[in-house]
């Protein structure tokens, strides 16, 4: 768990130096920097989609787990946390318009993708922390601007860090010597593709945004695919 507690603070002191400074940032640069982001975002997701080696195993563990996550409202929820956080927690104190963007945006950028899940796992298993510290290096880059743009509610996503990273690395240590590479291949490509989703909300690309939350469930579905889809096999 040390790994998580890095990350976590290297998303909380990034974040308070981007809102610190950004008063004296252009709101063209900052823009400027999201849009780069963005861009990130997109190769990230693409880099850990294309390595997939099971496309139907993606594609089935993604419309499965959305259907998971819309009916129960994950992406809602998350909102709602950040509303409450906003409202109830510190009370009014922050103005920010965007401060539920900020934490749904942060929660899941900090959190999804092939760096999080090998890491996580690489950490709960072997207890080798390097991939997360390598991300938590990315992240410390990326809340600087989110926290630029988009204010406190990107400190606040360091919360979701602690319960979902932590708890990966937790589940890792218990079930993660029984995952064999496909799995976690397929993991990190549903993470990949989710992340694809989140860079096109970032520049905007699609008029409805896209409520990656929702599609959470997925990540973790590639675990039941294959002794599933193995069994499937055995009997055809």
């Amino acid at each position: 768990m040390i790994a998580v507690f890095v990350n976590m603070a290297t998303v909380l002191i990034g974040s308070v130096l981007g809102i610190l400074f950004r008063n004296r940032l252009k709101v063209e640069l900052q823009n400027a920097v999201m849009r780069v982001l963005a861009l990130c975002t997109l190769v990230i997701g693409i880099s850990s989609a294309i390595a997939t080696r099971e496309l139907l195993c993606v594609i089935i563990c993604l419309v499965l787990g959305t259907v998971l996550g819309e009916l129960i409202r994950i992406d809602d929820g998350i909102e709602n946390a950040g509303d409450f956080i906003k409202n109830k927690v510190l009370k009014g104190k922050v103005k920010e318009n965007r401060f539920t963007e900020g934490f749904v945006s942060a929660c899941i950028l900090f959190c999804i993708g092939s760096m999080t899940i090998v890491g996580s796992l690489e950490a709960g298993i072997n207890h080798n922390y390097s991939i997360i510290y390598a991300k938590s290096t990315l992240d410390f880059v990326s809340s600087m601007a989110f926290g630029a743009a988009m204010g406190f509610g990107v400190t606040c996503s360091v919360l979701f860090i602690l319960v979902f990273q932590g708890g990966l690395t937790l589940l890792a240590g218990l079930v993660g010597p029984a995952l064999s590479t496909a799995v976690v291949t397929e993991m990190s490509a549903v993470g990949g593709t989710i992340l694809i989703g989140m860079g096109l909300n970032m520049v905007g690309a699609l008029n409805e945004r896209v409520k990656v939350a929702n599609m959470l469930p997925a990540i973790f579905l590639p675990i039941a695919y294959f002794p599933i889809a193995n069994w499937l096999s055995s009997l055809f």
